[in-house]
């Protein structure tokens, strides 16, 4: 519905969109970017519904906003760098998420990617990294800190085996991959609307590394009888952490 092109400096404030055809904002090849106050809607069956999209920018900060959509809230996508998001709610929804980084082949880098004081309600996902498979290129120091989940179906995943939709194969070993690194998770709380609360889901070559956790806790929500960890190749360490 509004697309941003090559603008410094820009500043986005109290805003209000409904049921956009596609994404409602996507901010492309910009710096010093400031986007706050919005109300952005959209049926949580809607496809592609994407809040807001960032790509190829450094330097936007996001905050204060409320976001309910039929896909991700905020995407951070390839050659995004020093990204703020602070003070969104959101739900329904994806959650927020890094990726997916290395479509088509692409070597895609992300970095100093900051979520801050964040409420994610009834949402798809969580806060979330993705990654397609053979890929090269990075995502780095990535901080998710103070974030609320309310019935979220899958609140913390990495998956670095990310495919298309209907696409999906799981866990082949190939040469390369978007390494990523230096990722933080700490104070976040919540319930999980899913059994499978935290999925670091990392490739069998590359893997993660320098994940940290401290101070996480995600109880089971509205019909999940418990919840659990899953970890495939992600070495770091957790403190304070449950599920483990």
């Amino acid at each position: 519905a509004l697309h941003f092109n090559n603008c410094n400096g820009l500043q986005l404030k109290g805003l209000t969109h409904l049921n956009s055809p596609r994404a409602h904002i996507s901010i492309k090849n910009c710096k010093d970017v400031i986007v706050s106050d919005l109300k952005i809607s959209a049926p949580d069956e809607s496809p592609n519904t994407d809040g807001i999209d960032i790509s190829d920018s450094t330097n936007v900060q996001i905050l204060q906003s409320i976001i309910a959509t039929g896909d991700d809230c905020v995407a951070i996508n390839a050659g995004s760098s020093f990204i703020n998001i602070t003070g969104v709610v959101c739900g329904p929804g994806h959650g927020i998420s890094i990726g997916s980084l290395g479509d088509g082949g692409a070597y895609d880098t992300v970095e100093q990617v900051h979520v801050k004081n964040c409420t994610l309600r009834d949402t798809q996902n969580g806060v979330r990294i993705k990654t397609f498979q053979g890929r090269s290129g990075y995502a780095r120091k990535i901080s998710f800190e103070k974030i609320v989940l309310s019935n979220a179906r899958n609140p913390i995943i990495i998956n670095q085996f990310y495919q298309d939709k209907g696409k999906f194969s799981k866990g082949i070993m190939k040469a390369e991959a978007i390494e990523i690194s230096d990722v933080t998770y700490s104070d976040i709380r919540g319930t999980s609307a899913n059994d499978q609360a935290i999925d670091l889901r990392c490739d069998n070559v590359v893997g993660c590394s320098n994940i940290v956790m401290r101070n996480i806790d995600i109880t089971p929500g509205v019909d999940c009888p418990k919840t659990y960890t899953v970890c495939n190749n992600a070495h770091g360490t957790a403190t304070e952490t449950q599920p483990r």
